[in-house]
């Protein structure tokens, strides 16, 4: 790797690595230009798709601390570095994937940790990440509704209990 171009494009993909919580790698054979840009544009601003080299790409994952995703980098290969939800970007890929059967997901990287091409599904299969809180916050609510009127319904209860006594102590003295 005597080549500077070689040892900025070993940089620059390190930096990619490092900057990103997740990596998704790819094989993109068959797929037209065309295609290529309309995936750049579904993943929007929550990845970056880059057509890599696979030996430069894997002296990059090493010096960037990341193991397991060598394996993959057989074949012409394109990374989609995560930056923002990484199950939103799982979905865009699976979604793309099922439309374009040429790209072909072989796996990647999530918080440093290598992932299948399964996991990857899986991951694709979860709701985003404001739905989850949405569903925890509604389940929160609940349970603090319950609380609520577990405390309120004794009290009720003996109001209940007081009203019916005078009631009936008002129909006794009136008969």
């Amino acid at each position: 790797m005597a080549r500077p171009d070689k040892a900025a494009a070993v940089a620059e993909l390190t930096e990619q690595f490092r900057d990103a919580n997740a990596a998704v790698l790819t094989e993109y054979r068959g797929l037209s230009v065309a295609q290529l840009k309309q995936l750049r544009r579904s993943l929007g601003g929550n990845a970056t798709y880059a057509v890599v080299k696979n030996t430069l790409t894997a002296i990059a994952a090493k010096e960037a601390g990341i193991e397991g995703i060598a394996d993959g980098l057989k074949g012409p290969s394109a990374i989609a570095f995560v930056s923002g939800d990484p199950v939103e970007a799982a979905k865009g890929l699976r979604d793309f994937a099922k439309a374009n059967p040429a790209l072909v997901i072989k796996g990647g990287v999530l918080d440093g940790r290598a992932l299948t091409a399964e996991e990857i599904t899986k991951l694709a299969d979860l709701e985003s990440r404001e739905v989850l809180l949405a569903k925890a916050a509604g389940a929160m609510k609940a349970k603090m509704f319950q609380a609520a009127y577990m405390f309120t319904a004794p009290a009720a209860q003996a109001v209940r209990t007081v009203e019916a006594l005078r009631v009936k102590q008002e129909s006794e003295t009136a008969a």
